[in-house]
């Protein structure tokens, strides 16, 4: 096949957008939280990952425009060169002391986090064990690591036996890490971390855990899932894009691991720095968090009031502690069908289908902000019953 014929081939979008289903890239035109203006109407948001509801608050705010002001819009280099002002060793250095490790490093978005540690520290002749359901950033980067020569296995999600059974086929002499969600991002399910660092420690592995979707969220003043089990690992990576209410990626652990990091990996050294809007954006989001230290406690209550009232209408969804409640609906037109429904309700949520979920598992991923009023969370309630009785899902 000639190499575009495939792009041509391609219709599945055009054929949702000619049905008025399209459910991805609709640009939002204003943005404070909870409510969104979206070709100008006034919507509901459920499907932000804006947990804290930060991006909106006026502290937050006005210290990325204090930041453009003193820095510019941009570095115009990498961390390596020219691109690292006093802001990004500033929030290395607090979210250290926050995460309560020896070092931090930042990259440019989560994304590059994962390609840019994975990549930097299994190489040759080692291996690296994955979570079957952990995010795609994370598959790419041990993919990265496989064309380097690395071998890649992978275990059945969150099955502690057949991460046993993997890591006993592997020498046990052999460099190993083990890669997982702390919070996984479609279901919002919690990871067995313990049990992980437990099988670690027996077969002479190391434990990264990505809090991309734990941080702020779950664990002691929002630490994410290794303050969340009372336990510690060896590597903690995450975004700012999410709880931190900006852009950027971090990897967190002992100073001489971080310091090798730092000097070898590629997605860093050949990257953009983060500009100093967005770290300093961050910073703010950070020293709110730590002033009030219950907020992942209020996020999570309004997720909770969600959960029991999705069960208590007769719908089926995914069990967790976390701010995503996943509502499963089956086949992916029925999928994009509710999900237009809803967008006609004035309430926007994200239609997730195969090959992003296994097959007959699309599903409404609604997830929720500390921001989120009662009159929010009821009136995304109300719609999902109508909608759920017309399509005979409750």
């Amino acid at each position: 096949m000639e190499l575009f014929q495939k792009c041509y081939n391609f219709t599945r979008a055009d054929e949702a957008k000619e049905a008025n289903i399209y459910p991805y890239f609709h640009p939002i035109d204003e943005n404070e939280g909870p409510v969104v203006s979206i070709y100008g109407k006034q919507m509901v948001m459920a499907g932000s990952n804006n947990y804290l509801g930060l991006t909106a608050h006026p502290l937050v705010k006005q210290a990325a425009k204090d930041a453009i002001d003193k820095y510019g819009t941009g570095c115009s280099g990498s961390r390596y060169l020219t691109g690292t002002v006093a802001l990004h060793n500033e929030l290395e250095e607090k979210l250290a002391k926050f995460l309560q490790v020896e070092a931090v490093l930042m990259f440019s978005t989560g994304y590059q986090t994962s390609l840019g540690v994975i990549s930097s520290l299994v190489n040759r002749g080692d291996y690296i064990i994955m979570d079957k359901e952990n995010h795609a950033s994370l598959m790419n980067g041990a993919i990265t690591a496989k064309g380097m020569a690395a071998e890649f296995k992978r275990f059945k999600h969150s099955d502690m036996d057949d991460l046993e059974r993997v890591l006993a086929t592997i020498p046990l002499d052999a460099g190993k890490l083990i890669v997982t969600d702390g919070v996984f991002s479609v279901t919002g399910e919690i990871c067995n971390l313990p049990k992980i660092n437990e099988l670690a420690k027996k077969y002479n592995a190391r434990v990264m855990c990505d809090d991309a979707h734990a941080a702020g969220v779950i664990g002691k003043g929002g630490r994410g899932t290794v303050s969340y089990f009372d336990t510690e690992t060896d590597l903690i990576m995450g975004t700012f894009s999410k709880s931190f209410a900006s852009l950027g990626g971090y990897v967190a652990g002992k100073e001489r691991v971080i310091n090798y990091i730092k000097h070898t990996s590629g997605a860093l050294i050949f990257s953009a720095s983060p500009t100093p809007a967005s770290i300093a954006a961050t910073l703010k989001a950070l020293e709110l968090l730590e002033q009030d230290p219950d907020m992942p406690n209020r996020l999570v209550a309004n997720s909770n009031y969600m959960r029991d009232n999705f069960k208590q209408l007769g719908f089926n969804i995914y069990e967790s502690k976390t701010a995503i409640v996943p509502v499963i609906l089956g086949d992916s037109d029925r999928a994009f069908k509710m999900w237009r429904m809803l967008f006609d309700r004035g309430i926007f949520v994200n239609a997730f289908i195969p090959p992003g979920v296994p097959e007959n598992m699309s599903m409404m991923r609604t997830s929720y902000m500390l921001t989120h009023q009662r009159e929010h969370l009821d009136k995304i309630l109300d719609a999902f019953q109508s909608i759920g009785k017309e399509l005979g899902l409750i």
